[in-house]
């Protein structure tokens, strides 16, 4: 900023010229006061008073003009002064103007400056965040250069480790490949037997169920259902009871029988068993049974109960496996008469291990 020192713009000059002419008038009264006494005093004196009444005419002749002349004068004066005044505050003007003007240019200039100053700080503290940017970016380079020489170390030590660990593959590879060909060898004579035994079991499943169903006499009752054969629990049990009735007695009879033929007939090498599946339907358990509180518990006691029957009969213990699955798994979804009682169901199941 810069500070100028301008003049003072009150113009004192008017006020000057009416105080001088004031000036002049009190003079000029002050004059024909004086005279006016004078003359008084001279003319009652009588000793004086023709020689001074002359003198006194003379006098104020002479002091007429003089006032007359000095009249003039402040006249001429007070016109030059208004000429000079006039002057003074043209030029009082044209100067004001002027400082106006420098005035606004300084104003201009001092603005002009602030811009500059205020460009120079943006510039310096841009420069400033860029410097920072840059040194950041700097450190930012040099860190990820040695994470770069870090990551290639260990880029190259895996590499070294996966070309070893790859040559031990090839090796272990190339004796397992032995050993895959030897399991395979082994693997398809599994299966082609396990499949010779499968057709074996299933040709015998074909002569258990047709043998039961001779066994048994009853072909409406007693179904086959693909690899399964149902016996209605109907048959076997009473209502909500675990316990044979006389009349599933002989019909176990007959079917252990047909069972101890079929030991007779398989081949040892086939391991196989027979699955005792009890169903149920799905109506709720009486309650204050002790014996069960569930058809889970229900089915299970029953297929127990029928394994146990077959083996009193003369049924090798480990060809019977004995399962329970309560109301899981129905035949019909229906909920009539006819339905529930083809869900309560004893399935027998022929099958390998």
């Amino acid at each position: 900023m810069f500070n100028f020192h301008l003049r003072d713009k009150t113009n004192t000059w008017p006020a000057f010229v009416d105080l001088f002419s004031n000036l002049v008038i009190i003079l000029i009264f002050l004059l024909i006061v004086f005279v006016f006494l004078w003359t008084t005093t001279s003319v009652f004196n009588k000793s004086t008073g023709v020689k001074t009444i002359a003198e006194l005419k003379q006098t104020n002749a002479e002091q007429t003009e003089k006032i007359r002349q000095m009249t003039a004068d402040a006249e001429e004066a007070t016109q030059l002064l208004l000429t000079a005044r006039a002057n003074l505050e043209s030029a009082a003007a044209d100067l004001e103007a002027k400082d106006s003007s420098i005035v606004d240019l300084i104003g201009a200039y001092e603005k002009q400056v602030n811009q500059l100053q205020t460009q120079d700080s943006e510039k310096g503290a841009k420069i400033q965040q860029l410097t920072t940017e840059l040194n950041d970016a700097r450190a930012e380079t040099q860190a990820v250069v040695a994470e770069s020489e870090k990551i290639s170390r260990e880029q190259a030590a895996e590499l070294a480790r996966l070309n070893s660990a790859l040559d031990a593959a090839e090796a272990k590879s190339k004796e397992q490949e032995v050993q895959y060909v030897e399991m395979s060898t082994r693997l398809n004579k599994a299966l082609a037997d396990k499949v010779a035994e499968l057709q074996d079991m299933g040709k015998y499943q074909s002569e258990f169920y047709k043998s039961i169903k001779l066994a048994l006499g009853d072909t409406k009752t007693l179904q086959q259902d693909g690899d399964r054969f149902i016996v209605p629990s109907d048959i076997l049990f009473s209502s909500g009871s675990y316990k044979l009735s006389p009349e599933g007695k002989k019909q176990l009879k007959l079917i252990s029988n047909v069972i101890k033929d079929l030991e007779n007939q398989i081949p040892s090498d086939i391991d196989w068993i027979i699955r005792v599946d009890g169903h149920t339907d799905n109506k709720q358990v009486v309650r204050g049974n002790a014996a069960y509180k569930t058809n889970m518990q229900l089915s299970l006691l029953r297929a127990t109960v029928v394994a146990n029957e077959l083996i009193r009969d003369g049924v090798s213990p480990r060809r019977l496996v004995p399962t329970g699955f309560g109301d899981l798994h129905p035949v019909e979804l229906g909920a009539d008469k006819a339905s529930l009682q083809k869900n309560r169901r004893i399935e027998l199941q022929l099958t390998n291990k």
